[in-house]
């Protein structure tokens, strides 16, 4: 990159420093967030000139670019003109000064406005890791949004947004006019204030409250925060089981928002902001480190929560090089290394380079692969753990589940694909691999856009196996026919992945979706059909949300239409419980479920394009076809006629 004055003739705090870290050239905005005139920023070391708490993370972030020649990115905090500190996401970079051509560090403000949240994790970690809570206060909206925190203090505000007045009315009324001056409160930090707070399952709770101003990004809005810290002596049962159902919200939310960041990336630069921001905090890892493939070698970047030694001894290295991080991009599998030990016994070739020996001998790591289905992965992230954590299997599946969204946005970005193509081929990617060899069934889906090939809808599909050996199937439309809608269809199966894996129950997990999706108050909804299914005796559990009936069709060419129980479209009813019924799929029998262009369009109602799909599936059986040849058929016919819509199909046949 050019180091020339286009890189200080910008709106946003940037400087030039040399690789020791001293200031070079700035612009205005630089020189006000350090608090002085520019003539006096020029020639003292960068890190000297911020405030004694930020001091160590701002020389941190400088030296991790000099010194490795990767992005490093940070949040850092400096005082505000109006008395309220400044939460900035600041990047810092090597570049070459054309002048004197000699390598600087480029350090600026990154612009968040779209992502205001990631601004606020180095707050939600350290009040975690101090067993407090913390949520955020907007006077315009009248809102209080939960940031997170310690589990038992998160169970007391069960819903992550919410409006202030239904706070203040579960305030005991002698305490009502105390948390009203913190919200109130003119200076940039209060003190503890004690409140009584009646929660909805345990009765009353003595809450110290704390709050202060802060603003979010260079010029950006000034919020209330507050630090909650529960002085509560007694616990139940009840609060511990709202704790965990509060703090599983909670991280289904965070997979949400990290999907949802990932698949609206426009740029290389963005990818990188999500991955660095958020992976760490997502799963609870102690750093994390970004490697894109460049001419067949590595380039590195990192979060600064991995040694500086680490990310220069990867930086630049071969694909071809015998260690783990290019062997999982050339072969695309995932690695887990718990230890130094089983570093060393896995790539016993590591002892030819003394310093990547010491990789995982302090800490375990995991390394996914940035892949998608057809292609060569385009890099790699890995996130270290503290010594002898091991994730589980539901964490590792969920990271790579976002490591293949990460690994199909950075293919999108660099085949600069027009936005209607690039959620088109997104939409293809996210439908899933169905799970093969199932005893005594078959499973077959088929998917495909609208007639023109342009309109991006929100159909889509999901099979996978359970803990219990039975199968999960699910198919469903999110509204819509944009990239949001794509988007949004991708929360929403990811959510429903994650709830499942703890809540078989196909009711149970239609009642989270909705929970969940009702709390992130999503702009739009989606309907679905989930069904349990055991392979053994053929028992199907099955539940729907506002969705197009299940058509079950038998081999002597009959059919029938199934109305399952439920309740309405995904994330417009809170507290909603939806039904769910149980019946047997007999033998040489099949189950059909479809999208709604399958079965309606300008020329066809809905109940006679069910007449029609059930007919041509119970025709299929009885010729003897399979569930893949069953699936053809039905969607051939779609196709042909008023195919105005995407569709997707969904056999189930029990052989």
């Amino acid at each position: 990159m050019d180091a020339s004055d286009e890189l200080l003739r910008r709106a946003d705090p940037a400087a030039l420093l040399t690789l020791d870290g001293v200031i070079r050239s700035l612009n205005a905005a630089m020189a006000t967030v350090l608090g002085r005139p520019a003539e006096e920023c020029l020639g003292r070391d960068f890190g000297d000139l911020w405030p004694a708490s930020q001091r160590m993370s701002a020389e941190s972030l400088v030296a991790h670019a000099a010194r490795t020649k990767a992005v490093a990115m940070r949040v850092l905090e400096f005082p505000g003109r109006g008395g309220a500190p400044v939460a900035c996401l600041i990047e810092a970079r090597q570049v070459r000064d054309s002048a004197g051509d000699e390598q600087r560090v480029w350090v600026h403000a990154l612009d968040v406005r779209n992502d205001l949240a990631s601004l606020m994790i180095p707050f939600r970690l350290a009040t975690t890791a101090a067993d407090l809570g913390l949520w955020l206060y907007s006077s315009h909206g009248h809102q209080l949004e939960w940031l997170g925190g310690a589990p038992a203090l998160a169970a007391t505000f069960p819903d992550p947004t919410t409006y202030i007045s239904t706070v203040i009315s579960a305030v005991h009324p002698d305490d009502r006019e105390a948390l009203w001056q913190l919200l109130r409160a003119a200076s940039a930090q209060s003190s503890w204030v004690r409140l009584r707070y009646l929660t909805r399952h345990d009765g009353w709770h003595q809450l110290a409250v704390q709050t202060g101003r802060i603003q979010l990004g260079y010029d950006g809005p000034e919020r209330i925060f507050g630090v909650v810290r529960d002085d509560t002596k007694r616990e139940k049962r009840k609060k511990k089981a709202q704790a965990a159902l509060t703090a599983e919200r909670q991280r289904a939310k965070d997979i949400a928002e990290f999907s949802s960041a990932l698949i609206t990336a426009a740029t290389e630069q963005e990818l990188q902001q999500v991955v660095l921001t958020r992976l760490a905090a997502t799963f609870g890892a102690s750093g994390a480190l970004l490697a894109l493939v460049d001419e067949g070698r590595l380039r590195v970047s990192t979060d600064a929560g991995i040694a500086m030694w680490e990310v220069d001894v990867l930086h630049g290295m071969s694909l071809d090089h015998p260690s783990p991080l290019p062997e999982a991009i050339r072969t695309g599998r995932s690695h887990f290394i718990p230890d130094r030990e089983d570093y060393n016994r896995r790539w016993p070739h590591a002892a030819q380079y003394p310093r990547l020996g010491r990789l995982g001998s302090d800490y375990a790591s995991s390394i996914m692969p940035l892949s998608e289905a057809g292609n060569q992965p385009l890099g790699a992230w890995l996130v270290t753990y503290g010594s002898g954590y091991r994730p589980s299997l539901d964490k590792r599946t969920l990271m790579g589940t976002l490591a293949d969204l990460a690994g199909q946005a950075l293919r999108r970005i660099r085949s600069q694909q027009a936005r209607v193509e690039l959620a088109a081929a997104l939409q293809q990617t996210m439908l899933p691999t169905l799970p093969e060899h199932l005893a005594g069934l078959e499973v077959a889906a088929r998917y495909r856009p609208s007639r023109d090939g342009l309109d991006i809808g929100g159909d889509w599909y999901d099979a996978f196996l359970m803990p219990d050996g039975a199968i999960a199937l699910e198919i469903g439309d999110a509204q819509g026919h944009d990239v949001d809608a794509a988007a949004f269809m991708g929360q929403v199966q990811l959510c429903m992945r994650a709830i499942a894996a703890h809540e078989p129950d196909p009711a149970t997990v239609l009642t989270r979706t909705n929970e969940l999706l009702v709390t992130m108050e999503a702009a739009r909804f989606a309907s679905c059909t989930m069904l349990h299914i055991d392979p053994g005796d053929g028992q199907v559990t099955g539940a729907s949300a506002g969705h197009v009936p299940v058509l079950c069709a038998r081999d002597d060419g009959s059919h029938s239409i199934r109305e399952l129980p439920g309740g309405p479209v995904l994330g417009v009813v809170p507290g909603t419980e939806y039904g769910e019924e149980t019946f047997t799929l007999d033998k040489d029998s099949a189950l059909v479920l479809v999208t709604d262009g399958v079965v309606e369009g300008p020329g066809l109602t809905l109940e006679a394009g069910l007449e029609r799909a059930g007919t041509l599936a119970g025709a299929a059986l009885h010729d003897g076809l399979n569930a893949e040849e069953t699936a053809d058929r039905i969607l051939d016919a779609a196709v042909a006629v008023d195919h105005l819509d995407d569709v997707a199909v969904l056999v189930i046949r029990r052989t």
